[in-house]
């Protein structure tokens, strides 16, 4: 395939890098010093996992024109970026598919008003990746916790989209195809948004955030309120396993987090948003609109929000203040001594 990456910060430039290191026909849009240094240098890029380094050498170009053709354009660009580029993306017709690469809750609409709804895509990553040095240090999530997902706009399984998922599983990406890719999208800014919130909340720094438990009470209960709102608008959760969300007690919720974003393998899944504020406000702004149409309250969203602000305080090293509720796991050790008791008696008798 031909496909071309527009944009280049670290995401874009890890799944350009990979696609081609694949065998695909890839260029990539930069601009600037990063242009520059690309076609210097190639993309350069170090496996997290392995601390392997590796330089792809690859096209790139510094804008789209009308008459470029492609197979695919991959868009990966900050949300609040993504309005600038689609009347660019609109005069371009000679390239059929185009797919929208990141956070979205407001919907497709705008990506369809300028493109039309046969052209357009949704997808978003599978991967962390931060800068270091020249390099851009990376990390392939599993299959498991969440592999890159993509999908047509109606949910079908189309040669197309078989085609690019194909592309991106040989270039060593663990793939998923979603019969619903808005839902899964709106269920991603439900919980990345409290997640980036509460490390904003905590000075975005990592260990701090490990020590101070009011901030992780308030995720938890950020991305149930949040699920929610979801609810009330008839959006379903995608990927359905996600529902654990809801019922998991709030202590085994908390623990299930920490273990997500502990180590250095946490620190690259959450260090996109040190330099990602805006878009976090753009997402959390998006995510607002379904709250006021949902009526649902959000305490805990609105407790968090004051913190995409850079100049808000941080909340104090190691806080504890927030009682966590422990009343769901007591109701479910009893409901699970009930069970063991009715099957004795069953048993016994």
């Amino acid at each position: 395939m031909k496909i071309l990456v527009y944009g280049a910060g670290t995401i874009g430039s890890l799944y350009a890098g990979l696609l081609a290191q694949s065998g695909q026909d890839v260029w990539i849009l930069a601009r600037g010093e990063r242009l520059a240094a690309i076609r210097e240098h190639g993309i350069r890029l170090e496996d997290a996992s392995t601390g392997r380094e590796t330089d792809v050498a690859i096209d790139a170009v510094e804008r789209l024109d009308p008459e470029d053709a492609y197979d695919l354009v991959l868009v990966i660009l900050p949300k609040q970026s993504v309005a600038e580029v689609l009347p660019i993306l609109a005069v371009n017709r000679h390239t059929p598919s185009v797919m929208f690469f990141g956070n979205n809750a407001a919907g497709p609409d705008a990506m369809v008003e300028a493109l039309g709804a046969r052209r357009v895509l949704l997808g978003f990553p599978g991967a962390g990746a931060v800068p270091q040095g020249d390099r851009i240090r990376h990390l392939v999530l599993s299959g498991r916790e969440q592999p890159t997902t993509i999908g047509e706009l109606d949910g079908t399984r189309s040669e197309r989209i078989e085609r690019i998922a194909g592309a991106l599983e040989e270039a060593g990406f663990p793939m998923s195809v979603s019969e619903n890719m808005d839902a899964w999208l709106k269920t991603h800014v439900a919980e990345i948004s409290p997640t980036s919130n509460a490390f904003y909340m905590a000075g975005a720094d990592i260990e701090r955030l490990a020590r101070t438990r009011d901030a992780w009470v308030l995720m938890t209960r950020a991305i149930r309120e949040g699920f929610k709102v979801l609810e009330a608008k008839g959006i379903p959760v995608m990927p359905p396993s996600h529902k654990i969300f809801r019922w998991l007690p709030e202590p085994l919720l908390m623990a299930g987090l920490k273990r997500k974003l502990s180590g250095d393998a946490g620190r690259i899944k959450i260090g996109h948003a040190l330099q990602a504020r805006a878009e976090m406000t753009a997402i959390a702004d998006e995510f607002q609109v379904l709250i006021r149409e949902s009526g649902v309250p959000t305490p805990a969203i609105d407790t968090l929000r004051p913190y995409l602000d850079p100049d808000a305080d941080a909340l104090p090293d190691g806080s504890v203040e927030i009682p966590v509720r422990w009343t769901s796991v007591w109701l479910a050790a009893a409901g699970l001594v009930g069970v063991g008791v009715l099957l004795w008696i069953v048993c016994v008798l």
